[in-house]
């Protein structure tokens, strides 16, 4: 069997569809589901258990023969997380105890790093491994810093010759966007929060930009469609020789505006823009410019496709967000 945890999430539902497709499985979801409606993004899905996050690794021991990969996607992923403490105990120590479990078992074990870890840097964002270069960021909030102490961790334990699973691989996802992002509040993507503005035929608001050699909404990010993420972790899973810690970007550093483009193309309208002032707390720290170096992932002979933003958000609104049902 296959474990996904955070299975009921953005990424991680995306991963139960891509191999459920692809025919693998039986797959475990693993996830708190709670009163919302993050239970629609696994509706269409062939489960074939459900387990409370608590009891991962009781219920791991008890099918230990069975477990053919644990891809862990469970974490918090608010960037915005103040409770250090929380951050600690389910992002750095839920996947560190995951990491033990894979390596005294043999099983495979893939598991969500972030582009957060990079910090405010607006170059240089090659996937090193090594302790010194992971010891080299200096992420902007405790979320990020909870991903690179993860990292940190099992550098180190790599470096000393420590236990391993039998493959690894840590993904720094850049800004994914894609379907069953809809709970996700004010975390959900550009995309998902432009396009009912965009459908209602409302104006865009963008922030301007404060500095003198970037026009206002040119502003980039590296933009990465989910469905190209999933691919590479299927790609990854059936290569097993390859392990790291890998970007999961487009490769691509794309602007504001290019969304807004890309949104007016999809639904065949003219679409509106006005800037507004960014907020004074963020514009100490607010990023211009990132963009995924995939040299590292290319060289492993993987071949997926990353898609540029006119693609993936064509995809995006035809195939989801402009449907009565949006849910992959």
């Amino acid at each position: 069997m296959i474990i996904v945890t955070g299975a009921a999430g953005f990424i991680g539902s995306n991963v139960v569809a891509e191999f459920e497709a692809a025919g693998e499985g039986p797959i475990v979801a693993v996830d708190w589901f709670e009163d919302g409606e993050k239970w629609r993004n696994l509706a269409k899905r062939r489960v074939a258990a459900f387990v409370a996050p608590e009891g991962l690794l009781p219920f791991l021991d008890d099918v230990a023969r069975e477990v053919k990969l644990v891809v862990h996607m469970g974490a918090i992923s608010a960037t915005t997380e103040r409770d250090v403490d929380k951050l600690v105990r389910l992002n750095i120590n839920a996947t560190v105890a995951l990491w033990d479990w894979c390596a005294a078992h043999g099983v495979p074990f893939i598991y969500a790093s972030s582009a957060a870890t990079y910090g405010g840097r607006e170059s240089g964002f090659g996937d090193d491994e090594s302790v010194a270069a992971l010891a080299a960021l200096r992420p902007l909030n405790a979320y990020g810093w909870s991903k690179k102490a993860t990292d940190d961790i099992f550098a180190m334990r790599l470096a000393a010759g420590a236990p391993r699973p039998p493959q690894w691989a840590g993904l720094k996802f850049f800004n994914v966007y894609g379907p069953n992002e809809y709970h996700k509040g004010d975390m959900m993507s550009v995309a998902c929060k432009m396009f009912d503005t965009v459908a209602r035929g409302d104006t865009v608001r963008l922030f301007r930009s404060y500095r003198d050699d970037i026009a206002d909404g040119e502003q980039r990010r590296d933009f990465v469609y989910v469905k190209d993420c999933t691919r590479t972790i299927l790609e990854l899973y059936r290569r097993p020789q390859v392990s790291g810690i890998f970007n999961i970007g487009s490769g691509r550093a794309q602007s504001f505006i290019d969304i807004v483009r890309a949104l007016e193309l999809a639904l065949n309208r003219p679409v509106d823009v006005e800037f507004i002032e960014m907020p004074e707390a963020l514009r100490g720290r607010y990023q211009y410019f990132t963009q995924a170096d995939m040299a590292k992932l290319k060289a492993t002979g993987i071949g997926t496709a990353f898609r540029d933003l006119g693609a993936g958000v064509m995809d995006y609104v035809t195939g989801h967000l402009a449907r009565d049902d949006r849910y992959i």
